[in-house]
């Protein structure tokens, strides 16, 4: 279901007082090989499980789209420029996380056009039985979020990957107790402070989306302070 993304939504103290969030069980972290994160946009792999990457100090990347439509009116860069900036964005972050070697698989979709049926073709080549593949929630509220979070249940179910959510938009709409949200299969990841440092200095590396691109409203920020606080906890959370 999309969801409207106005406003600065609720507040991280908001959730972070939330008693709920502190009972979750942790996600047990003996990762059978390398998993597969799938990334929508760039930034959401670092957004959602950045610090999870940095524990396991291993990974791939499935890059779904360039994330040339964040600043569709942006008066500084085409969209092509913006692509260009995202995939170099995507690469200094994975550097900061101290991830390497680490594949990354550019699948080329359009930015706010995913071709669901040909994305689960993809990810089916790319899972095994198995593999941990991590992706974004299918009801996190955005098209291209939910699109990626379905066909990759698709591929987990034909390959036998074992299949894990993170929500990224869904802090910003939804609420504590929010009966839309499947909390009962919310997992905790507790980041370590090298973690949990490593991927606060990767959040820093997308430049073109935590900063304004000029003084026009449509080159604003895109993850202004109050978004990115959100992803700045000493943990991480995915559906299970």
């Amino acid at each position: 279901m999309v969801r409207p993304i106005v406003g600065e939504g609720t507040a991280e103290d908001e959730w972070l007082s939330w008693p709920t969030i502190g009972q979750w069980p942790q996600l047990p972290l003996d990762v059978p090989g390398r998993p597969l994160v799938v990334a929508p946009h760039p930034d959401d792999e670092i957004l959602g499980v950045a610090g999870l990457m940095a524990v396991w100090g291993t990974a791939d990347l499935a890059a779904v789209t360039d994330g040339e439509a964040s600043h569709p009116g942006s008066t500084v860069h085409s969209q092509v420029e913006l692509a260009a900036i995202r995939r170099a964005e995507t690469d200094e972050a994975l550097r900061r996380l101290g991830i390497d070697p680490i594949a990354v698989h550019r699948l080329g979709h359009a930015d706010g056009g995913i071709d669901e049926a040909l994305l689960t073709e993809q990810l089916t080549g790319l899972l095994t039985p198995g593999r941990w593949c991590l992706v974004t929630w299918r009801g996190d509220g955005h098209p291209d979020h939910e699109k990626a979070g379905r066909a990759a249940a698709r591929a987990c179910a034909v390959t036998g990957a074992r299949l894990l959510e993170y929500p990224i938009w869904t802090w910003h709409w939804a609420y504590p107790d929010d009966p839309s949200v499947p909390w009962q299969r919310a997992r905790r990841i507790d980041l370590p402070p090298a973690a949990r440092a490593a991927k606060a200095a990767a959040i820093q590396a997308f430049r073109s989306q935590i900063a304004p691109l000029g003084p026009a409203e449509a080159d604003a920020a895109i993850l202004p302070p109050h978004v990115v606080a959100r992803f700045l906890r000493p943990f991480e959370v995915v559906f299970e």
